[in-house]
């Protein structure tokens, strides 16, 4: 079903020539921000969905190990329901300092959401005065989020993002303080919205009003660093390889797989399922790759380029994944700098390799 906008288009008179209203709406693909956008369509508002990508999203590791539909993302999706076309801006590397020294800190784990909101902000305003749009909006809810969406949350990122009076959130306007938009009369502040809080009851209704039926169910982790088992990796990572190393593949990598150290800490990731032992199977370039001959079992990767010892280590940690028989002997392929080699191992039992994991 796609959805078209109810109302005309919001106009702004400049110099006696009247101009179409354009605003900037950031898309996660969920609820909120699919109901802030369709309330500014009805508005008459000109939107452009824009949707940054981190790098470091459930949804990305999702479908680049095929656990997922590797058409349509959930932003891609929500455009077309919405019958607009979506913008993407991919900023990986760019958000790596944002992880690793966030201004306002992290929240109940690695997750860095004040600063992320700035960061994402300051993209979508960059993006907004290229292209000629007049203000953004967002689905954020006053009270939904602990960390970044509380009131002072909320005046810190519009103002550190440079937007201050140019950043509406229509789901709970009524709530805060008048916008240039609503000042201006661009937008009609009775129409908008006054929610508050974690209930998804308004949401839903509000949905059901506007004739959206279509929508994601809410995932609250959409991001790996709000993950306990995540951010847990990501400590052992910046204590072990240090701040400099950490780029957005290694990033990345630290969602895939079992981690674990070898005696000597070098890092191991064996792959949980098929679809992850595909992926890690792609990743030659960080180190040396494990694969079991005789018997089903995962594909692991060393980090680097370990020493005979270490291959060997891995080698039976590899095997005993591969669910052996007990007392058998496992042959374990090892591709290393374009050569491959065959060694014959016996499992490592499951007490020593758990003492081992990150």
């Amino acid at each position: 079903m796609r959805l078209t906008p109810l109302l005309p288009c919001g106009i702004l008179a400049i110099m006696g020539e009247e101009k179409t209203i354009k605003a900037v709406g950031l898309l996660s693909g969920g609820l909120d921000s699919i109901l802030a956008t369709r309330v500014m369509m009805e508005q008459g508002i000109e939107v452009t969905p824009l949707h940054i990508e981190t790098g470091l999203t459930y949804e990305r590791r999702n479908r680049l190990t095929g656990r997922a539909d590797v058409g349509s993302s959930r932003a891609e999706r929500a455009a077309e329901i919405l019958g607009l076309e979506l913008v993407t801006i991919r900023a990986f590397e760019e958000y790596i300092p944002v992880v690793l020294s966030p201004e306002h800190g992290y929240g109940s784990h690695m997750n860095p959401c004040v600063d992320c909101r700035i960061f994402l902000l300051r993209q979508a305003k960059a993006w907004m005065e290229e292209h000629d749009h007049q203000f953004i909006f967002t689905g954020e809810v006053l009270g939904q989020r602990p960390n970044s969406q509380m009131r002072e949350s909320l005046k810190i990122v519009e103002r550190e993002s440079g937007l201050e009076g140019l950043l509406l959130r229509p789901l709970s306007a009524k709530l805060l303080a008048p916008t240039v938009p609503e000042k201006r009369g661009w937008v009609e502040r009775e129409t908008l919205y006054g929610f508050h809080g974690r209930s998804r009851k308004p949401q839903m209704a509000l949905a059901k009003k506007l004739g959206i039926s279509e929508y994601p169910q809410p995932a609250g982790g959409c991001c790996f660093l709000v993950d306990e088992a995540y951010s847990r990796r990501l400590q052992d990572f910046l204590r072990h390889e240090g701040r400099q190393a950490l780029t957005t593949e290694r990033a990345f990598l630290l969602s895939v797989g079992r981690h674990l150290r070898l005696p000597s800490n070098r890092k191991m990731i064996v792959g949980r399922h098929k679809e992850e032992n595909a992926y890690i199977a792609t990743q030659r370039d960080h180190g040396v790759l494990l694969t079991t001959i005789n018997v089903a079992g995962p594909t692991s990767l060393i980090i680097g380029d370990p020493t005979p010892s270490e291959v060997e280590q891995a080698a039976r940690i590899t095997a005993r994944y591969a669910g052996a028989e007990e007392g058998a002997t496992i042959q374990v392929e090892v591709r290393a700098a374009g050569e491959t080699d065959v060694i014959t191992v016996s499992p490592m039992e499951l007490e020593e390799i758990h003492a081992l994991m990150v």
